[in-house]
Formats: structure tokens, sequence, C-alpha cells
């Protein structure tokens, strides 16, 4: 199985309105191909891990990297992995920024997502970028 991990800069700021859009989208497609992950959407920026078969993991990445809702996206981290860090999630989501969620939380609320992860690095991924982005709020 292979896992990517890849974060994101927003054309404009990231609302609430957006974030369903995606996040709906998102359950929906990655339920029907088998992917599972996390996405976090902080101000301008997106970091999202996606787990699955590796060709349907590309294939997503790739329609990712075309969505007009962003760009500069940069691969950070792509490996095989033996078992999935996100269960069962079709997608799981928090955010913070704009009219989103209060950034002060933002932390406390990855942290405790990733938590049960075993990956030390990919929880570090995902603490680090919710910290930046509560301290930039």
């Amino acid at each position: 199985m292979l896992q990517l991990v890849y974060i994101s800069t927003a054309r404009h700021p990231i609302t609430e309105a957006c974030c369903r859009d995606i996040l709906t989208t998102s359950k929906k497609n990655n339920l029907r191909v088998g992917i599972t992950g996390l996405l976090v959407a902080g101000q301008r920026r997106f970091l999202q891990a996606l787990e699955g078969q590796p060709d349907v993991v590309r294939s997503t990445y790739k329609k990712i990297t075309s969505d007009p809702r962003h760009y500069a996206c940069v691969l950070l981290s792509e490996q095989y992995v033996d078992d999935r860090q996100f269960g069962d999630w079709a997608m799981g989501f928090c955010s913070g920024g704009g009219d989103l969620s209060d950034d002060a939380q933002l932390a406390a609320i990855v942290t405790s997502l990733v938590d049960p992860v075993g990956d030390a690095n990919l929880r570090a991924h995902f603490i680090g970028f919710a910290e930046l982005q509560s301290r930039a709020a």
C-alpha cells in the first residue's frame, strides 16, 4: 500500500464552504476507490495524507495537483506501508483559519487525531503543520 503526504497553497483564503465541498467530494470518491487519509486545512495551506493502492493514490494526487483551488503542491513523502495509518477514514478532516474553527484549538485537535498514528514522522508532519497554523492566526 502506498502512503503519500503533500502540502499545497490555496489560491484564496480557505473558507468553510470550500472545505465542505472538498470533504464531501473526497469522502465519496475515496470510499469508492479505497483511499483513506487525513486533510488539515490552515488559513492558506492544505496538508493531506492519502493511502491505498499505488495506482489509485497517484491518480488521486494527480487530480489534486490540477485542482484550480490551489497550487504549489509539494510532495513531502511517498512510501510503501504495510498498514493504514488512518484506519477506515475515507477522509479525516480538521480545519483552521479564516471563517473556520478557532486556530488556537487546531493544534490540540490535530494532535488528538494523529495520536493513534504509529509513524512518528507522519504524526510530526501534521502536528507541526497545525502548530504553525495556530501561530499564524
